[in-house]
């Protein structure tokens, strides 16, 4: 281990996934080796957290890229300034909040995003907490039939089932929405851990492949309900400046929405991703 390994350090917040991250200096200048560092870090906590990190949308950008190629999010304009960040927001008078509920962001595209890194700009003076949920600790807590069960089943992840659910991101006005739909295993395999994590999301996972939405409705419930248990999730509370940074291949979130008359304002970036397996 090498002097920058020891001076980093994470501080697991939860037993299934979620670690705050610690010695890493200011996110802008990290070193190569200190990247390298977060990314083993990311791998094994499926989740981290940062402090005291209020990167400039720029720096922002230039820090996801450290990680992979960053990606447009299909349906809102990012900044001006930084086109591939877009504000996550909801406002003093408004009820609902973006992506309310549990998902992983846009399931609906043939290749979804790798991960998403969120930086708190402005929170409220409680609430806006944002709980995770570990796909590989859902997965490992399945009995050995279902687990052959699911195996071979896939599904039909669409857009269309997000704006039935009436979160702010699916609200713009004015605007005809085209129906984004992908196919996508149950159960997929992390492509750099080797780990199996329940792949469905009760946001957009809509029916399984050669079943009617009826059909299908009973087992998802089941696994909507089986991957959000207590003991698979952890909470982050949000400062301005912190920073989550999560794995969207293995891990679900739920932007809890208990802060109504309060601002909260986030800036998103999300990094390019592969066809689940």
């Amino acid at each position: 281990m090498n002097s920058i390994s020891r001076q980093i350090t994470a501080s697991p917040i939860a037993g299934a996934l979620g670690a705050e991250i610690h010695g890493v200096g200011p996110l802008a200048q990290a070193s190569d080796e200190t990247i390298a560092r977060i990314r083993e870090l990311w791998l094994q906590h499926s989740v981290v957290f940062f402090r005291d990190q209020p990167l400039p949308p720029k720096d922002f950008v230039a820090f996801a890229r450290r990680f992979g190629d960053v990606v447009h999010y299909p349906f809102l304009k990012g900044l001006d300034e930084a086109p591939e960040v877009i504000t996550v927001a909801k406002m003093e008078d408004e009820r609902v909040n973006f992506g309310g509920l549990w998902h992983t962001d846009t399931a609906y595209l043939e290749q979804p995003p790798m991960a998403t890194i969120l930086v708190g700009r402005e929170v409220p003076p409680y609430g806006g907490d944002t709980l995770f949920a570990s796909g590989y600790a859902a997965y490992d807590a399945l009995s050995d039939g279902m687990k052959r069960l699911l195996e071979p089943l896939k599904a039909i992840n669409s857009s269309a089932k997000a704006e039935k659910t009436r979160t702010r991101e699916d609200r713009k006005p004015g605007e005809e929405r085209k129906v984004l739909e992908a196919e996508h295993p149950v159960v997929r395999t992390h492509p750099e851990t080797g780990r199996k994590a329940l792949y469905v999301n009760g946001g957009h996972t809509l029916r399984l492949v050669g079943m009617t939405e009826d059909e299908s409705a009973g087992l998802l419930a089941y696994l909507f309900e089986h991957q959000t248990r207590p003991e698979f999730t952890c909470r982050f509370r949000w400062q301005p400046g912190s920073i989550a940074f999560w794995d969207n291949r293995c891990a679900l979130h739920n932007p809890v929405n208990d802060y109504h008359g309060h601002r909260r304002i986030m800036h998103r970036v999300t990094l390019s991703g592969d066809r689940p397996q």
